[in-house]
């Protein structure tokens, strides 16, 4: 990830910004200064792509986002852009008429998040971002479901809101994905972690 120069003393400053006022591609607000999220792989694209399109069966287009940022609350990270997101109907709602497309603190959480990890071992920034970060800052937004595709260790993890923390469970293989928001959902692991191939 490459840095910008610090822009922003508050959060509200950069919730109030103008799509037009920010610089091209994707940013992550990290303690008020601006982190440009590297380029996806191919293999990212295609995962999310696919998935996407298996979830057509079951909720309407306008409900599935990609590029659509999400606002924590986090010690230092203040909004995310997953690779994936199923809004509720009141999710969309209002977000109609927004300048930018993007979930703030008072709109309803999205009812499913979905990351493509990026690769790194334990302890390095992107294994901590993704599997101790962001399962804490989505649990704290109120994200009931949230899965992490992860292709180098071949498994897709769904994380269930419970109470205020994540339970998970891990599939691998020809294990049939389970999710408490899309119950007739017949997909594999390795259907997703292939990208339908």
């Amino acid at each position: 990830m490459t840095q910008a120069k610090p822009r922003f003393k508050t959060f509200e400053q950069y919730a109030e910004l103008d799509p037009s006022d920010l610089p091209e591609g994707n940013y992550e607000l990290v303690n008020g200064e601006l982190i440009e999220l590297p380029p996806e792989s191919d293999l990212n694209v295609m995962i999310a792509g696919f998935l996407c399109s298996a979830l057509l069966q079951f909720v309407p287009h306008y409900l599935i986002r990609r590029g659509t940022e999400v606002f924590v609350t986090s010690r230092t990270v203040t909004s995310r852009y997953p690779d994936l997101m199923v809004l509720s109907e009141e999710g969309q709602a209002a977000l109609e008429g927004a300048r930018r497309s993007a979930i703030t603190i008072n709109m309803p959480a999205p009812a499913l998040v979905i990351e493509v990890v990026s690769p790194g071992k334990p302890g390095s920034d992107n294994y901590d971002r993704d599997y101790v970060e962001k399962p804490k800052e989505f649990a704290a937004r109120g994200i009931p479901e949230f899965w992490q595709v992860d292709p180098d260790r071949a498994v897709v993890t769904v994380l269930t809101l419970k109470g205020e923390t994540y339970r998970s469970r891990a599939f691998r293989g020809s294990e049939r994905i389970v999710s408490l928001t899309f119950l007739d959902l017949q997909l594999t692991a390795n259907q997703i972690l292939n990208a339908g191939r």
